[in-house]
């Protein structure tokens, strides 16, 4: 522990911008970004691009390192740093952002999306730009909304098909309030852990299952405690990628320009590499003998899910939650 918590400082000083006397950019600025996926994950690999991206867009005048698998800390104490100014970048989960900005939640609405593609064309027009002016109001700056995949279930014990077979079942769900009330609504507790946690928590039957996209379940290893994957789809998530505005700050405009185009260039291949990450793992499992693959009811998920929608249109953003359901055309 001491020695991750050595390396995690080290690595927060180096984001330390190296500016001139005159307080304008010097020829090299070195900044962190952090992230809590494994490597091989297309979050990691990403948030690798991102870097080289940004070193070529701008000559080697900006440099990133990337530090991934929570070495900073999870997803909330790095958006902590993040607005502190200690962090520079995070590709950070819907979760824990919701944290800050509280609309973010919404778009974990069971069902919502029809798939990535239409919820990114959402998040580019007038809903992303509600969002964005909530992010710029806490010192955050939104670079692009990368793709935390359709999530499906998986237990230890179980194959889930009905929402019947969650009836008693402990999963473990992100402290994300949606997330949270769609797992309540379907008769299961849920208990939030760390994700760097809990591979050791299935394990050792501190809850029975799970939910995440088949990429997460793949590169952390759950399927080898959480055999029992159901294909339930019950909700799109998000990956934000955030800048701090103290960063930001220490930019020069051509810098800037060049951080928001790796991004978006960086994104485009992070979402596809989900989409294939999909479909591979989902081969991958079903040809694998010690893993059983099943397809959930979900007419009977969005039946007992619905309650969620009339329960989220009664919070104190209400209005926004209505236009985002509009928009998804549900």
């Amino acid at each position: 522990m001491k020695r991750r918590t050595m390396l995690a400082a080290a690595a927060l000083l180096s984001a330390s911008t190296i500016l001139g006397a005159s307080g304008e950019a010097s020829a090299q600025t070195k900044l962190t970004l952090g992230h809590g996926a494994a490597p091989g994950n297309p979050r990691s690999v990403g948030a690798e691009r991102f870097a080289e991206l940004v070193e070529e867009k701008t000559g080697g005048e900006v440099t990133i390192t990337v530090a991934g698998s929570e070495q900073l800390g999870n997803d909330v104490a790095m958006l902590t740093s993040l607005r502190s100014g200690t962090l520079d970048f995070t590709i950070n989960s819907q979760g824990a952002v919701a944290g800050v900005v509280p609309e973010l939640a919404a778009l974990g609405l069971p069902f919502l999306f029809e798939d990535t593609e239409n919820a990114i064309e959402i998040l580019r027009g007038p809903i992303g730009n509600e969002l964005n002016k909530k992010f710029e109001a806490v010192g955050i700056v939104p670079l692009d909304w990368w793709d935390n995949g359709i999530r499906h279930i998986s237990t230890t014990d179980r194959s889930v098909e009905t929402p019947k077979d969650l009836e008693g079942l402990r999963i473990r769900t992100p402290a994300d309030p949606m997330t949270i009330d769609i797992f309540e609504a379907l008769g299961a507790s849920t208990e939030q852990i760390a994700f760097s946690e809990l591979y050791v928590a299935l394990q050792q039957g501190v809850v029975d299952g799970q939910e995440n996209p088949l990429a997460n379940i793949a590169s952390s290893k759950l399927y080898e405690v959480t055999p029992f994957i159901s294909i339930s789809g019950h909700k799109w998530e998000s990956t934000p990628f955030l800048m701090s505005q103290i960063a930001a700050g220490r930019l020069t405009d051509d810098q800037m320009q060049a951080v928001r185009e790796a991004a978006l260039e960086a994104g485009e291949l992070q979402r596809q590499l989900m989409q294939k990450a999909h479909e591979k793992h989902l081969a991958e499992f079903e040809a694998d003998e010690k893993v059983t693959v099943s397809e959930a009811d979900r007419d009977a998920f969005r039946k007992a899910t619905a309650g969620v929608y009339e329960e989220w249109q009664n919070k104190e953003f209400g209005d926004f939650i209505k236009r985002l359901i509009e928009a998804s055309g549900q």
